[in-house]
C-alpha cells in the first residue's frame, strides 16, 4: 500500500517509465507539491471521469494563483511518481517534473481537502507465458516499423523511433515496460490511453497500439 497524492488533470493519461513537466499555479496544488517534496510522497498525474465542482472565474493571473479552481473525479488506475522541483516563481508558480514510476488503483480516500490523498495499491501485469513473450518480440519489432513509416518525413519522430530502436537503455527494457513507456513518445486520445493503461498483459497493450498506429 502506498500513500499518494492526486492531481487529477482532464485528458492526461501518464504512464510508467516516462516524465511528466508539471506547471503549478493554485495554492491548494502548491501546498500538495511542497508535502511531496517533504514526505516524499508519491504524486499521481491522472485523467478524471467527470467535474464535481466548477472553478471560480477569475478575471486577472493574480486572482487565479490565489484561488481554487475546479474539483474532479479521478480514474480508478493512474500512474504515480516522484517530483523534481526546477524552479519556484517570484509569484509562487512551481515549474517541476514528475518521474512516473508506477501504476496504481484507488484504494481508500484518506483526504479531499485541501487537496485529495488517497491509499493504493500497485496495478501490475499478469505474467507473461513462453509464446506471450515470443508474441511481444515481434509486436516491438511491428511497432517500431510502423512508427519509421509514420515519421518518415518529420525529423522529431525518426530520431525518437532511432532511440527507441537503438538505445541501449531502451533495449534493456523488458516487455512490459517498453508496453508502458512507449507513451512518452506516442500519443492518442485520453479515453484510448486510458484504456491501455488499465490493461494488464504488455501483449494485450502492445496488439493494441500496432492496431491503432495502422489506423493513422
Amino acid at each position: 500500500m502506498a500513500k499518494i497524492c492526486i492531481f487529477p488533470i482532464p485528458g492526461c493519461v501518464t504512464f510508467p517509465g516516462t516524465v511528466f513537466p508539471l506547471h503549478v499555479f493554485e495554492p491548494r496544488y502548491r501546498a500538495m507539491i511542497q508535502h511531496c517534496l517533504e514526505t516524499e510522497t508519491l504524486l499521481a498525474i491522472c485523467h478524471t471521469e467527470k467535474q464535481l465542482s466548477p472553478g471560480k472565474q477569475a478575471g486577472s493571473l493574480e486572482q487565479a494563483l490565489s484561488s481554487n479552481q475546479a474539483t474532479y473525479r479521478p480514474y480508478d488506475v493512474f500512474s504515480a511518481g516522484r517530483c523534481e522541483l526546477l524552479e519556484t516563481m517570484e509569484d509562487g508558480r512551481l515549474l517541476l517534473n514528475v518521474h512516473i514510476l508506477q501504476r496504481y488503483r484507488l484504494d481508500k480516500q484518506l483526504q479531499q481537502l485541501p487537496y485529495q490523498i488517497y491509499e493504493c495499491t500497485e496495478f501490475s501485469d499478469q505474467p507473461l507465458s513462453d509464446s506471450e513473450t515470443r508474441d511481444c518480440a515481434e509486436l516491438r519489432d511491428k511497432i517500431l516499423h510502423r512508427l519509421v513509416a509514420l515519421g518518415h518525413g518529420d525529423p522529431t519522430i525518426r530520431k525518437s523511433v532511432k532511440q527507441l530502436a537503438e538505445s541501449e537503455e531502451w533495449l534493456k527494457k523488458t516487455d512490459g515496460q517498453f508496453s508502458l513507456a512507449l507513451f512518452g513518445v506516442v500519443h492518442f486520445e485520453p479515453e484510448l490511453m486510458q484504456e491501455i493503461l488499465e490493461m494488464e498483459s504488455a501483449p494485450q497493450r502492445l496488439a493494441y497500439t500496432l492496431e491503432l498506429l495502422n489506423d493513422l
